[in-house]
């Protein structure tokens, strides 16, 4: 059964060959399955397009760190348009413990040590479930590094992460900024602006999340075969 990882899309190139890369981790794991990379927006192909182009059925991963307006509206309804009737959606990645982990990963990559204030960058959305999502990241994270965790987001949601590193700079030593993103691009580079000491990439194509991504793809065959 076919697998269609769906990202969000960037105009950046970076941020299209990590999602490609990712989806080539997740290759190596399930050799057998076929992996589609289809993009929610901005980038094509769209879903639509990519299971018009699918034979059989399809288990559609959504490669989102929170469900927001993508994951809940846009997905569903470009698979409706698809016409497709063999598929299954899993929920999103996020905020998953183990991409907490990849995100803490990052983090220390980049040169976080103990005692450093945190702040996580996040992109932001209108939704509260999606904002509901990021606390929650936020609050894993805090039990991983043993502070509390600040959140500061890119764009659309507030505060920016731009205000939350100035502030916490006022009172702190070392500023380190954890990306609760997942590829490089608009959002990343806004991160990368801010005043902070320690700016983490992105997760990427990092094991876990390649991992958790066979896991969804997982959970969509079992309810498939339970539906």
């Amino acid at each position: 059964m076919t697998l269609v990882l769906v990202a969000h899309g960037t105009r950046a190139e970076s941020g299209a060959r990590t999602t490609h890369a990712l989806a080539d981790e997740v290759r190596a794991l399930l050799p057998e399955v076929p992996v589609k990379v289809a993009f929610a927006d901005v980038r094509a192909p769209d879903v639509t397009t990519v299971l018009r182009s699918v034979r059989g059925p399809a288990v559609v991963v959504p490669a989102f760190l929170a469900s927001g307006y993508h994951v809940r509206v846009d997905v569903p309804a470009q698979i409706a348009l698809s016409g497709a009737t063999e598929v299954s959606v899993t929920q999103a990645l996020g905020p998953a413990p183990s991409l907490v982990a990849a995100m803490h990963d990052r983090l220390s990559e980049a040169g976080w040590r103990p005692g450093d204030a945190v702040v996580m960058a996040a992109a932001g959305s209108s939704d509260p479930r999606a904002l509901a999502d990021v606390r929650r990241a936020a609050t894993l994270l805090s039990h991983r590094t043993g502070s509390i965790v600040r959140i500061g987001y890119a764009a659309t949601a507030a505060p920016r992460i731009s205000d939350v590193v100035a502030e916490v700079r006022e009172t702190a030593d070392r500023v380190a900024v954890a990306s609760w993103l997942l590829a490089p691009g608009l959002f990343q580079r806004a991160v990368a602006g801010c005043p902070a000491d320690v700016i983490a990439e992105p997760l990427g194509d990092h094991p876990r999340v390649a991992d958790l991504v066979v896991r969804r793809y997982a959970e969509g065959l079992y309810y498939r075969a339970a539906a």
